[in-house]
């Protein structure tokens, strides 16, 4: 049980869950008696049951398509002689389809007719032959692929909004963020382009593919096929235009490791005839093979004045080149054979940032020791190994906290049986996979899968078991997309061939290594170091001097090869794995069935192909009850201190592929712009990162305690503890047959099944949540962190972390300890008050008053949660609020509260940070006072500010007669207009700011309903103006951030800025397009959007302004977190909330206010528009539109910067309330 079951049920109601919600979820959480489940679970299990049969036999009439087949499914009767086999009947069987009960499939009829229509009058395929080379065949079928099908009848398909689970946001060991996917069933004759279209997108997709496919071979170390491989793109038009010498040098490093000289040579030839010209790379991989063949001095001669000739200087190999294994050493060695005395060039000195917003922090004068962990050299030692033996295991497998059930007889002789099938199933996929890598190495005829052969030998064949074996564990009842599971199967593979390429490169002993000396910097046994943990490493890593560079740059695997991978090993799993029909019920004959089979289901006018495991296997999964979670190691908290950042490509994790920067869908562009950015730029963002990753914790396990008893007793809504499904609303008794159903009883049972659904998801979240909490509660540990195209930093472990919910951050606490000292009982009180919600409108010493008049319900509370007064249930962050409380009843009863230890995290929230940053960059007078830059004796509330100005409006308007003032009479409040004054400055349009008062106002029980529409129409143009009013300021800069993107994406380019701290930002946003993939199951539609399509104008356009302050926000907070540094503090954030201990809630408040006024001090707008103005106005620039044209009105837009109003900005230093 793991990832996917999760993922099955997060989808929501738009998803690809779509009204055939299945009743029965794969465990039973139930308090129920034995009975009761079974009277519920058959009939639902027959129900979901032939709702998939129906769906199937709807396709299968409706196609005469052979190549797309279904297992036959069969069930066997789940101890019940009532349920009877069902089969699917074949295309040209005539038997009556089964009506299923509860059918909530969407009615396909005339999509069926049309289908039929469709492919009655399709045409029959063409047969082509193809080569024998499987080379050739590989280059063909992948410029197909990349190649975008015309449809003849189909429109381009909707991609069905899903909401997946985190694993997916967390681009952490995966080759490219998830590519959207939709499968589609080929219902039209695909019109291929017989000839590859002359576009960018087919251009860097091939040119991807040809990569991948060369870094295979150099893997496996397979020099011939490689040439071969290389020389066939060479001579296709089509391919020889996206070779590059990158391609050539793929090549020659095979070569080279085997010491062929000649063979190398004779690539250098071929490289210059196509007119490409050799690198300081290809001059590396010559003289590596030299070395290893110990050439004569004349070959390493030749090939030293060439590089010389090239332009380039022999000291440069050493200093620019990537290195892997022995190969530096091979290098040296070739060119002291015709120059004795020369030396390795020594290290460059360190670079240190420029940034005049760091000055003083990277001065060496003002810099102290870093700090020390509470940890000994040995015991970091120890723990690296934990993490590095996680690592190398790839999964973690934790107990679950679901309450033990007692072991029934039918338990134990479930989990006998499964452990039987589970070595059987291992055996017959071992073969499958066997039997299929024979058939591709000698095949009598090609198939589209040879090219898939080279990617089925990297990995020992028992690791691809492995991966599928725990596909098939983690799939839920009610099953996944085939697409879901086809790329899921394709980037487990990647993430496992990289960390092979990294042992094999040598760079996890060398890591190791450094690591050892790194532990140096931080462990209480160890002299104090006056270094950065990035700058301590890099002097680390120069003092090695040689073996593999750690720098290594992955080759990304394309989406279109991560799918035909998957869907192969998909395939090999359907067929392979079988299970006896009896096996349940011993009165049946012993006939073996597929355990898992193909089903098509119907959303909207589109068919989505699922993967869906059989009754028996679910019911026997249900019976064992097995109660263990497994997890990838990357979504585990780090057992030990990342590995600081040193590189867009190297930090995080020892052995788990993490990118810097997570991507949207297949866009690259990021990391290419990271890459080549100068690294120095990028010094205080890593260090950033490098100083959130550092902060150790630790589990509040009191809190922990009372969380798990209430998830094991039926949970509780009201606090955020999702009950168990036997507390789901029981669907009605249905009368008679479905053909006799009613539409209000069809509509009730369908909510019953989508209320199941949504209560499972959130109690498997809870369950995840919890369950490695209590992994960890007796450990330490780290969230090592990465940052959105933003800048907007994330905890890499995406289930547990301190960006969680209420239950989430309750459970957490900071490893180290700090006494409260004067003032640190005074902050975790107005904290305590500040959770409530209580007293928002307080001044903070109000708020430190009502806390001491009511420490009678706080200690009760911290005494008796359960069974005392329970006040601290009645709060906005209940957890939160009953950790706190317990904080302070062990402080205030200490002996002495100021010397009292305290691991406990104190938060100081922004007020409105997104307008913050507006009025700052305005010099917005009242919009600064409105959101509390300016010292007040009161906390402003911005919201309650625009729903009096709003009410001004109304009242004139409802004095000249208007109707609908007169009705909203009473009705205006903070609430109604909250939501959308908050998002005014993320971008919400009028459209969707109508749409949330408009659900605000049906909340209202007396607003009168035929009244909604022309009152949030009336309202939303009110908040507006009323913002424009308050925040003249800001809305000129919103405008003028948004007419700017709009002209530079009609122009044809993205959207593309610096921020302060030097992070270049690139928007994602591209049109999309289709791939069709013909699988052997069905056709896969890809759906992806990649910087080599054209921008998409709205989004570019609506997405800058709330992205560009999004890029501030992050900004202050790295400062802040880098100056807190420096002051000795511990800190974290979750945006633009700051945490630290209650003794340092005073210094944090000051940095964090001395750098708010230090980046607004900047002339960030003015350096906006000089940097788009260079960018996209010189005459250097290239537009796909006529330049003079778009240069002119961008040039006049770009320059026509906003002016600034009157506000002073150091008054931001004495505001009590700017962060509170």
């Amino acid at each position: 049980m793991s990832l996917l079951r999760l993922r099955a049920v997060l989808r929501g109601p738009g998803g690809l869950r779509g009204p055939g919600i299945p009743w029965r979820i794969f465990r039973s959480y139930s308090s129920a008696s034995t009975k009761e489940k079974a009277n519920r679970n058959v009939p639902c299990e027959r129900t979901e049951l032939l709702e998939v049969l129906k769906a199937r036999a709807k396709q299968l009439q409706g196609s005469n398509v052979p190549e797309v087949t279904v297992s036959k499914v069969e069930v066997a009767a789940l101890d019940n002689d009532k349920f009877q086999e069902a089969v699917v009947p074949g295309p040209k069987e005539k038997q009556p389809i089964p009506r299923a009960q509860g059918d909530g499939l969407a009615r396909s009829s005339s999509w069926a007719k049309k289908l039929q229509k469709e492919m009655n009058s399709q045409q029959p395929k063409m047969k082509q032959e193809l080569g024998s080379a499987a080379s050739q065949l590989a280059l063909e079928s992948q410029a197909k692929a990349e190649a975008t099908p015309k449809t003849k009848a189909m429109k381009s398909p909707k991609v069905p909004k899903t909401k997946a689970a985190p694993a997916w946001t967390q681009s952490s060991g995966s080759p490219q963020n998830k590519a959207r996917v939709v499968e589609v069933k080929g219902a039209a004759e695909l019109q291929r382009p017989q000839k590859m279209p002359k576009d960018k997108s087919n251009q860097q997709g091939l040119q991807q593919t040809i990569q991948a496919n060369l870094e295979c071979f150099l893997f496996l170390q397979q020099a011939e096929e490689a040439e071969r491989y290389l020389l066939l793109c060479h001579s296709s038009p089509v391919k020889r235009k996206v070779l590059d010498v990158g391609a050539f040098n793929i090549v020659m490093r095979i070569w080279a490791r085997k010491g062929c000289l000649n063979r190398l040579d004779r690539l250098f030839s071929i490289l210059e005839a196509a007119g490409l010209q050799p690198n300081l790379d290809s001059y590396a991989t010559a003289l590596e093979c030299a070395g290893r063949s110990q050439s004569p001095p004349k070959a390493v001669l030749r090939y030293l004045q060439q590089l010389n000739s090239s332009g380039f200087h022999v000291d440069e190999l050493f200093q620019k080149c990537l290195f892997e294994e022995d190969e530096k050493e091979k290098v040296l060695f070739a060119i002291r054979t015709v120059q004795p005395n020369y030396q390795l060039p020594p290290p460059p000195s360190p670079k240190i940032s420029k940034s005049s917003l760091l000055q003083d922090f990277y001065s060496r004068e003002t810099m102290g020791a870093y700090p020390k962990l509470d940890f000994s050299v040995q015991e970091l030692q120890e723990r690296f190994q934990q993490q590095l033996d996680m690592e190398l295991q790839n999964t973690v497998t934790i107990e679950s906290v679901e309450a033990a059930k007692p072991l029934t007889p039918q338990a134990v002789k479930a989990r006998e049986l499964l452990g039987t099938l589970r070595s059987q199933w291992r055996d017959a996929i071992l073969q499958a996979l066997q039997n299929s890598k024979r058939s591709m190495a000698r095949p009598k005829r090609m198939s589209k899968y040879n090219v898939l052969y080279p990617y089925l030998c990297l990995l020992p064949d028992e690791e691809y078991v492995d991966i599928m074996l725990q596909i098939l564990n983690d799939l839920s009842p009610q099953g996944e997309s085939l697409a879901v599971l086809a790329r899921e199967l394709g980037s487990k593979v990647y993430d496992r061939y990289i960390i092979q390429r990294k042992l094999r490169s040598g760079q996890l002993e060398k890591v190791q290594q450094i690591y050892e000396s790194y532990i140096q910097l931080l462990a209480k046994d160890s002299q104090p170091k006056q270094y950065l943990p990035r700058e301590y490493w890099e002097k680390l890593v120069a003092e090695a001097g040689f073996g593999p560079s750690l720098n290594l740059k992955s080759c990304t695997w394309p989406c279109v090869l991560l799918m035909r991978l998957g869907m192969h090993m998909l395939e090999l799993l359907v067929k392979a794995v079988k299970v006896p029909r009896n096996i349940l019920n011993r009165r049946l004959e012993s006939k073996p069935i597929p355990v898992l089979y193909h089903v098509y289901s119907f959303y909207s006018n589109w068919q989505v192909g699922l993967i869906r495991p059989h009754p028996i296997f679910s019911q026997l999964v249900s019976n064992a009850a097995e109660t263990t979670l497994t997890f990838n190691s990357s979504a585990m908290p780090m057992l030990c201190p990342p590995v600081p950042w040193t590189s867009p490509t190297f930090g995080a994790f020892v052995l788990n592929d993490t990118k810097l920067m997570r991507f949207m869908d297949d866009t690259t562009h990021h990391q290419l712009l990271l890459e080549q950015c100068p690294l120095v730029n990028l010094h205080p963002v890593l260090d950033a990162l490098n100083q959130l990753g550092n902060c150790a914790w630790k589990i509040n396990q009191p809190v922990l305690d009372i969380i798990i008893s209430i998830f094991n007793d039926k949970g509780d809504e009201k606090l955020d503890i999702p009950p168990p499904l036997s507390e789901a609303p029981k669907p009605p008794t249905p009368p008679g047959n479905s053909s006799t159903w009613s539409k209000s009883f069809k509509h009730e049972v369908f909510l019953c099944k989508k209320k199941a659904a949504e209560m499972h998801s959130l109690r498997m979240d809870a369950l995840y949540k919890l369950s490695i909490a209590n992994y960890v509660r007796d450990k330490v540990f780290w969230f090592p962190h990465n940052m959105d195209f933003r800048g907007r930093t994330y905890p890499c472990p995406p289930y547990f972390n301190h960006l969680g919910n209420d239950v989430t951050r309750a459970i957490l606490l900071f490893a180290e300890g700090r006494p409260l000292g004067p003032k640190g009982l005074d902050w975790l009180k107005i904290h305590l008050i500040n959770l409530t919600g209580l007293k928002k409108k307080n001044a903070l010493q109000e708020r430190l008053e009502y806390a001491n008049e009511i420490m009678e319900d706080i200690l009760d509370s911290a005494d008796h949660p359960l069974t005392g007064r329970k006040w601290w249930m009645d709060t906005d962050e209940p957890w939160q609020t009953l950790a706190c409380c317990m904080e302070i009843a062990k402080a205030s009863r200490s002996p002495d509260p100021a010397a009292y230890i305290s691991h406990f995290p104190v938060h100081q929230d922004g007020s409105c940070n997104g307008l913050q940053h507006y009025a700052a960059l305005g010099r917005d007078l009242s919009g600064a006072a409105s959101v509390n830059l300016v010292p007040c004796g009161l906390p402003q509330d911005v919201y309650s500010a625009v729903a009096q100005q709003v009410e001004e409006f109304r009242k004139k308007d409802a004095e000249r007669g208007l109707k609908i003032a007169q009705v909203l009479q009473g009705f205006i409040s903070r609430k109604v207009v909250k939501q959308t004054v908050m998002t005014v400055v993320y971008g919400v349009t009028r459209y969707g700011g109508r749409l949330q008062i408009e659900k605000r106002l049906k909340e209202i029980d007396e607003f009168p309903e035929e009244y909604l529409w022309e009152a949030s129409h009336y309202l939303v143009k009110q908040v507006f103006n009323g913002i424009k009013e308050m925040f003249s300021a800001t809305r000129d800069i919103q405008n003028w951030l948004t007419e700017s993107a709009k002209l530079i994406a009609q122009s044809g380019r993205t959207v593309e800025w610096v921020t302060p701290l030097g992070l270049p930002i690139i928007q994602p946003y591209y049109r999309s397009r289709s791939t069709v993939l013909n699988c052997g199951m069905q056709r896969l539609s890809v759906k992806t959007s990649n910087s080599s399509q054209k921008p998409d104008t709205v989004k570019q356009k609506n997405a800058f302004p709330p992205n560009f302050i999004h890029s501030l926000d992050s900004t202050h907070m790295m400062l802040t977190a880098l100056h807190c540094l420096r002051k000795g503090l511990t800190f974290v954030s979750v945006h633009d909330c700051y945490w630290t201990h209650a003794l340092t809630v005073d210094v944090m408040n000051q940095v964090c206010r001395q750098q708010f006024v230090a980046l607004h001090s900047e002339k960030i707008l003015q350096d906006l528009s000089e940097f788009m103005l260079e960018k996209y106005c010189s005459s250097s620039s290239s537009s796909t539109e006529p330049i003079a044209h778009w240069q002119k009105r961008l040039k006049e837009q770009l320059s026509n910067v906003p002016s600034t109003g009157e506000f002073n900005l150091k008054q931001v230093m004495d505001s009590t309330y700017f962060f509170s």
